[in-house]
């Protein structure tokens, strides 16, 4: 940056500083933002295509989940990392539709450009923009359907959805249903509406058997086995103490010393330790207890008492396993083993100790009731186990969310078709300048049937007249069938998904592009060079000449 002075120039920033500003900066901006939709872009939809991504440390992901992909690029420019929080704040809203939000913020982005291009200013576009957003949304709204979480056949057509572009496809009636099992089951109702918090549901995975192996456990797993041999495989009518006191003698917390100098009194002390370990296993036995797990430790010969007195112990439990065995079971966490009741213990059909793969894991199960539970993932290979959990986690999201919200759109580009027309309309009645950016955000909103058509090998513009001339005969419905090749009754198709997924991705790609279409100017400061000079060791050594 140079000012002048006169005839001498005066440099205001630093020597190396890159700026690029007006319309350079804003389609550099906007090049970016797009090269990132298109990245993503052949993964949307049933016919999408998955993505290998190779870690520097050689570790290899295979998916086709938008956000997987985008977390795991290393990007550089600013822009692009904006669109890259798009998919992250879908993820943690809705759990679904992170491709598609990200593609239609590259889109938002792509018809903007054209109309910079033709010397419309970004602020009358950021205005149209928002506009269009507003009545979007409000569009979205009216066009929405009512579920709840007694529709189960409904829920379970959500979930299908949700996993029907995944590789988890061919199983998705099994997973389907574990996911809406699972959702209802830790759904909590708080004056009249639902809360549900996906934390109470546990992935456990485990390869080596087929997906369809994949089961709900009512309860929780463990992955720890007993503290003891001697200990009982299994117990039936469990009566659960969990214990946030360790199991064996506390060490001081200063340093002391005891010394013992007649060797009859050195058995004493023995003696007496081994009595308050005793009476500690008393304590448990006294209060009903059957099987105990304890977030610290068990001491050898507490797990050798707990054996003989035929009790299931499991030791060093983490406290999140805790928390989720507290709302399983309705045990309370006990912090003095002198306050163990047995009001405070919790109940299970059954506790039992399974081996899976190689590793001994804990069974809780049978819960009544419970507020939290357990999903074990079975897959040929720990690439499937880890792309069928990622299924799993937006369908339970997905299914979460439309319980939560009550309400539901059609998929397939149904929902965006219908926007996109209403929106046209409402162009129409706004007139000047912002007309122009309403209909182009109208525009955009059809990359969502025009990309399903394209991973599909269809032909893009015909779909998208056929569907615009279903939408424009009052079909609210009609949507991209990918597997015929047609314009299809979404209805029909049972392909619908919960309303915020779609008010999130209008949200958030909105508010990306219109960020990133405020922007001319971009001062990009010298990197520093972190090279150690010639003859020192670099940051924290000593330059040996120097000295």
């Amino acid at each position: 940056m140079i000012g002048q002075a006169g005839n001498t120039p005066i440099l205001v920033l630093k020597e190396g500083t890159r700026r690029e500003k007006g319309k350079g900066a804003q389609f550099e901006n906007i090049a970016a933002a797009k090269a990132i939709a298109d990245a993503v872009r052949t993964t949307l939809g049933p016919r999408g295509m998955d993505k290998m991504l190779v870690g520097g440390l050689g570790d290899v992901t295979i998916t086709n989940d938008g956000v997987t992909i985008l977390k795991e690029l290393e990007v550089e420019h600013p822009a692009a990392k904006m669109i890259i929080e798009v998919a992250k704040t879908q993820d943690e809203e809705a759990g679904d539709g992170t491709t598609t939000s990200v593609v239609l913020a590259g889109e938002f982005l792509k018809k903007a450009e054209s109309l910079i291009d033709q010397n419309v200013h970004p602020t009358v576009i950021i205005k149209g923009y928002r506009m269009a957003e507003a009545k979007a949304v409000e569009f979205l709204e009216k066009i929405s359907l009512p579920v709840s979480v007694k529709d189960k056949d409904v829920l379970m057509d959500i979930a299908k959805t949700a996993m029907y572009s995944k590789s988890a496809s061919s199983s998705m009636d099994v997973l389907a249903k574990v996911a809406v099992d699972a959702v209802t089951a830790v759904a909590e109702e708080r004056d009249g509406k639902y809360i549900v918090d996906d934390d109470n549901i546990q992935f456990v995975k485990k390869h080596g058997a087929s997906i369809d192996e994949t089961e709900l456990i009512s309860g929780i797993i463990v992955d720890k086995e007993a503290a003891h041999t001697a200990m009982p495989k299994q117990v039936e009518k469990a009566k659960i103490a969990l214990l946030d006191a360790a199991l064996e003698i506390k060490k001081t917390e200063i340093d002391a010393k005891i010394e013992i100098t007649d060797p009859s009194k050195l058995q004493q002390f023995l003696n007496e330790e081994e009595n308050m370990i005793r009476r500690m296993v008393e304590k448990v036995k006294n209060s009903g207890a059957n099987v105990v797990f304890c977030q610290k430790g068990i001491d050898d010969l507490a797990a050798h008492y707990l054996s003989k007195e035929k009790i299931y112990a499991v030791k060093r439990v983490k406290k999140s396993d805790m928390e989720k065995l507290s709302k399983a079971t309705g045990a309370n966490i006990i912090s003095r083993i002198d306050d163990l009741t047995s009001a405070d213990l919790g109940n299970a059909q059954s506790v039992e100790e399974r081996k899976v793969l190689d590793d001994r894991m804990t069974f809780v199960t049978g819960c009544k009731n419970p507020k939290a539970v357990s999903v074990l993932i079975r897959g040929g290979t720990e690439h499937v186990v880890d792309e069928i959990e990622r299924s799993l986690v937006d369908a339970t999201s997905v299914v979460s969310v439309a319980i939560e919200d009550g309400r539901m759109t059609y998929g397939g580009g149904a929902a965006a078709t219908e926007l996109a027309l209403k929106l046209r309309d409402y162009a129409t009645s706004v007139g000047g300048r912002e007309q122009i950016a309403i209909e182009a955000y109208a525009e955009a909103l059809e990359v969502v049937p025009t990309t399903l058509a394209e991973n599909a090998g269809l032909d893009p513009i015909d779909i998208l007249i056929d569907i615009r001339k279903a939408h424009k005969n009052g079909q609210v419905s009609a949507g991209v069938n990918v597997i015929t090749g047609k314009v299809g009754d979404m209805k029909k198709e049972k392909v619908i998904e919960p309303i915020r997924v779609g008010r999130q991705a209008i949200h958030s790609a909105t508010d990306a592009a219109v960020m990133i279409l405020k922007i001319d100017d971009v001062i990009a400061a010298k990197a520093k060079d972190l090279t150690p000079p010639k003859g020192g060791q670099g940051p924290g050594g000593m330059g040996g000449d120097e000295y």
